[in-house]
């Protein structure tokens, strides 16, 4: 990883450590953060008057609801892992909560209007593939089953 831009290296430890925080898997929230590719600092105004803040991109619109918490745009801008673990959190409740299988309720991190939805869908769905060849080549992993192992 040390061939990688600082700011990319940030996104690929942040979202990896956001996701095992808030029990999302590791390879959505790499995607999701690749999709946005956001950078600190950055605000990106939409059509509607909110804006897309900071490396993950999360809209003010979201953040009004956070703001009895004392999360602001601000914080959400900056560098630093803040931002992916934000996103992490509201990727795992759109998992818990929304309609539809996994892959449409992580799109709603996006939107969820079904056009929209649908577009950023099937391009998540191929980052993530990519994503989790990167984790395998990289992380020593094992598929859990339902059934006992035998002795």
């Amino acid at each position: 990883m040390a061939d990688l831009p600082p700011h990319i290296q940030e996104r690929i430890v942040c979202s990896i450590t956001a996701a095992v925080k808030y029990e999302v898997p590791a390879n959505i929230v790499l995607a999701v953060a690749e999709k946005e590719s956001g950078r600190a600092g950055q605000w990106v105004r939409n059509s509607n008057g909110t804006y897309d803040v900071g490396p993950m991109q999360f809209n003010t619109a979201y953040l009004s609801d956070l703001a009895k918490y004392g999360i602001t745009a601000s914080y959400v801008a900056q560098a630093g892992c803040y931002a992916y673990d934000l996103a992490a959190w509201r990727l795992r409740m759109h998992i818990r909560n929304d309609k539809g299988d996994l892959w449409t309720k992580a799109a709603n991190y996006h939107s969820t209007t079904p056009h929209l939805n649908a577009a950023y869908r099937a391009d998540l769905m191929r980052k993530a593939a990519q994503w989790t060849k990167w984790l395998d080549a990289r992380f020593v992993t094992y598929e859990v089953t339902a059934s006992p192992v035998k002795r």
